[in-house]
């Protein structure tokens, strides 16, 4: 704290019990832990001292944006410093013409889109919380969004980082241009979940904007039918920029929170949208009305202005939040499942709800398999929240089952780590202890994350809960 003090004044290093509660959780709220202080940084020289500090003294550390990680990823370590970055959110650099932006961890992802738009530029990743998630969270859980079928995950977009390891040391990986030579560290810093170290500069890759968009909700009897149409259609060839299924449940609460408009005779319902040159987009549009003419839908309207499309899309990037009007406690879940199981899939979770007792909304990125079922319960109630965890472990048992992955975009973070050893083989696990080694070898920088440490994980069987080797509180 000595140290510490001689770099950040006192508004910017917080002890006190009121700070220390508000960074004790993150997104998953149901587990924290009050960490020893906080450093909130300007610049890339505090961060560094911070890192130095702690490397020197063998204290741990976590790298903190907005908090909103779904896996637990940014909750703190016991007696551990966490290194606050929100408030490093300059754009550094826009180059219109070589279509980069140089940016801090701490913007939002919606605020590139924002700088860039007048060049006629966009940054795709589109995770729901783009208003408010920074690139420094999407970079270290490698997120994704509504229209990552089309363009990928974060770190299909970013082609160089500036970064701290763990040992203070300062070091960068890739550049400005797609193309590179040599092992791709960059890509392998995203999705590190933090186990690395802190980017402190990133560079991102930047796309034109579309030139016309066709958005389509079709309803459907079944979730079953509504994915066999997500297979129709990829059948056909054509690439959507998105495809979306939500169910009932979900549909609700998003229509009461932000007034979607979706349809209310239909159990489920897919957006679909089509983006591109406007002759392709035309092309497509004939033969996507046919194929969702086929499936079997009970109806089907497109948005006829950016009005309504943005509302659209409000609602289904409003759904997780929205289903808090259903349930005051709620397990999000992110497992993945090949696309031609989908139907497979969402009939083991209604299974799994029906024999638990639980509701389930499901709201999901169709095109690429990646489930997000809403486990609802409330922590008020005893016995609730294990219940609700004793569902949500098996439907990522479901998914390893099925030949997939128990995340597709919000990391294994606290919340999944007991089930890295169930997806992956010993030799992998191994392996990637050893590559974290070879970064830090202390285990300083977000210690308690991803691997598998013996005390038993978020998602457990019925009574056991990670609370005294990690540190971790179970909050009712």
């Amino acid at each position: 704290m000595e140290e510490l003090r001689a770099v950040f004044p006192d508004d910017r290093l917080l002890a006190s019990p009121a700070h220390l509660a508000a960074y004790e959780s993150d997104g998953l709220t149901a587990f924290s832990v009050i960490p020893g202080a906080i450093v909130v940084c300007l610049t890339a020289d505090e961060v560094i001292a911070a890192v130095r500090i702690c490397h020197r003294h063998r204290v741990a550390f976590t790298a903190r944006g907005s908090g909103t990680s779904l896996s637990g990823g940014s909750v703190p370590c016991a007696k551990g410093l966490v290194i606050a970055l929100n408030r490093m959110n300059r754009i550094l650099s826009l180059d219109p013409i070589g279509r980069t932006a140089v940016v801090e961890p701490g913007v939002f992802n919606a605020s590139v889109t924002k700088a860039a738009a007048p060049f006629g530029l966009i940054f795709a990743p589109d995770p729901s919380s783009q208003q408010i998630c920074t690139i420094g969270g999407n970079v270290a859980f490698n997120a994704g969004g509504a229209h990552c079928l089309k363009y990928g995950m974060t770190s299909n977009h970013v082609t160089g980082m500036k970064v701290v390891l763990a040992d203070g040391t300062v070091t960068e990986f890739g550049g400005e241009s797609l193309e590179g030579s040599g092992p791709d560290i960059t890509g392998l810093f995203n999705g590190s979940e933090g186990l690395f170290g802190i980017a402190i500069e990133i560079t991102l890759r930047l796309i034109p904007k579309v030139e016309r968009y066709h958005t389509v909700m079709a309803g459907y009897a079944s979730t079953e039918e509504a994915g066999s149409a997500v297979s129709a259609i990829v059948a056909s060839g054509i690439l959507p920029g998105a495809m979306e299924i939500m169910d009932r449940l979900a549909m609700d609460a998003a229509d009461a929170a932000v007034g979607a408009g979706y349809p209310k005779e239909a159990a489920a319902m897919l957006i679909v949208e089509l983006e591109g040159p406007n002759d392709q987009v035309e092309c497509e549009r004939v033969r996507l009305d046919e194929i969702i003419r086929q499936s079997g839908a009970r109806t089907s309207a497109f948005a006829r202005d950016d009005d309504e499309r943005l509302r659209i899309w409000k609602g289904r990037k409003s759904a997780f939040s929205a289903v808090g009007r259903l349930s005051p406690d709620f397990i999000v879940q992110d497992g993945v499942v090949p696309r031609r199981r989908l139907g497979e899939a969402l009939r083991g979770i209604a299974e799994i709800a029906d024999r638990h007792g639980i509701r389930i909304a499901n709201v999901f990125h169709a095109g690429d398999g990646n489930l997000h079922p809403l486990i609802m319960f409330d922590g008020r109630v005893e016995g609730a929240l294990e219940r609700a965890e004793e569902a949500a472990a098996e439907i990522l048992r479901l998914c390893i089952a099925m030949g997939g992955s128990i995340t597709g975009e919000h990391g294994v973070g606290l919340e999944k780590k007991a089930f890295l050893g169930e997806m992956f083989t010993v030799h992998d696990v191994e392996v990637m202890h050893a590559v974290r080694a070879a970064m830090d070898p202390l285990t300083i920088a977000n210690p308690g994350k991803m691997f598998p440490d013996g005390s038993p994980p978020a998602l457990s069987e019925r009574g056991l809960h990670p609370i005294e080797k990690a540190g971790i509180a179970l909050r009712h």
